[in-house]
């Protein structure tokens, strides 16, 4: 089974597998590891938009490495996750610094290198060198614990061990050059396109004759995971300071805590904090607008935008500046801030 497993997916992604990403069709571990870290907790679709204009700003990993954090957030600005932008720069800048600008060619070695996990390691050493090795990312996690009937609780990081000790044993052990890449992205593919989380499209899908859940008749049981992350919510009051000319108050948001390292509007607990940071003759000019909720994985944010037209020299913070029109569209900011912003 394990041996024509892997034959049915290489053979299944060749023909009906995606085969036309930008990302794909190339051995270059900066196009791949790039793209591996754009798609975690993000849709294909998205990163279709952000791949190509992140490319013509950083063509490899010494223009990433080279430039300044602030300008790789600025065009992350609005993919969320920020941590896999700071990241990503720290990346380039350790490609460079230990590796001489080449990218190691071993899932083990990879993994030493900031923000990047056993997955994603695994994706670009099978990806782009061949190497037999499993990838085991959400996709991935769904194809095989449907095939095998795998019902242990991958909320333990015991049975999660487990996963991956199956997954290797799956892997193709002829011609790797060739197969090892297109197995790994065949079983992404088929995570992402046919074993879907809900309604999976058994009829067309390459392994449907030995799935364990299939044959069941309850494929949406897999993968099992009882823990769940409590979701929370806050509040915050954003003070939304603007000049007569349009320039707008920003200040960069301290690492760790919501938002970090992105330019921001100053944030608060409460309105009556708010009003105590604008000077007395100018708060009763504060207009509020509409509350929005802007949500995050676990938390919900429950924004109040205050806006307020101020001269500049009436915030003496040394912690922000007033940035004109034509200057914050450039920076790093959060999305619900860049929208307010634009809609201006």
């Amino acid at each position: 089974m394990q041996i024509d497993l892997a034959v049915q997916v290489v053979t299944w992604q060749k023909t009906h597998g995606r085969n036309d990403l930008p990302w794909q069709n190339t051995r270059d571990p900066y196009r791949v590891w790039l793209s591996e870290v754009m798609l975690q907790q993000t849709q294909v679709a998205t990163v279709l938009d952000y791949f190509p204009r992140f490319l013509a700003r950083f063509p490899d990993v010494a223009a990433l490495a080279a430039a300044p954090l602030d300008d790789v957030l600025g065009l992350w600005s609005g993919l969320g996750y920020y941590s896999r932008a700071r990241n990503l720069h720290l990346c380039a800048v350790a490609v460079m610094g230990l590796h001489g600008g080449v990218f190691p060619q071993s899932a083990e070695q990879l993994q030493t290198l900031p923000g990047i996990g056993r997955s994603t390691a695994a994706a670009i050493a099978s990806l782009c060198f061949a190497e037999r090795v499993a990838i085991l990312d959400g996709n991935v996690k769904r194809v095989l614990t449907r095939v095998l009937g795998f019902d242990a609780d991958l909320s333990s990081a015991a049975n999660e061990r487990l996963l991956w000790e199956e997954a290797s044993k799956l892997l193709p052990v002829h011609d790797l050059l060739h197969a090892m890449p297109r197995y790994t992205q065949g079983v992404m593919d088929l995570g992402a396109t046919v074993c879907t989380t809900k309604k999976p499209d058994c009829r067309v899908c390459p392994l449907a004759q030995s799935c364990v859940a299939r044959e069941q008749g309850q494929p949406e049981k897999y993968p099992v995971k009882t823990r769940k992350l409590k979701r929370s919510a806050q509040s915050i009051w954003l003070l939304w300071a603007q000049t007569g000319d349009a320039s707008v108050w920003l200040s960069k948001r301290p690492t760790p805590g919501v938002w970090a390292g992105l330019y921001c509007f100053p944030l608060f607990d409460n309105r009556e904090a708010l009003e105590l940071a604008v000077p007395a003759r100018y708060r009763s000019a504060l207009q509020d607008g509409s509350v929005f909720t802007h949500v995050l994985t676990h938390k919900d944010l429950h924004l109040h935008p205050v806006q307020v037209q101020l001269p500049p020299s009436a915030i003496g913070s040394s912690e922000g500046a007033w940035l004109a029109a034509d200057e914050w569209p450039r920076l790093g900011l959060p999305a619900p801030v860049r929208k307010l912003l634009a809609q201006e």
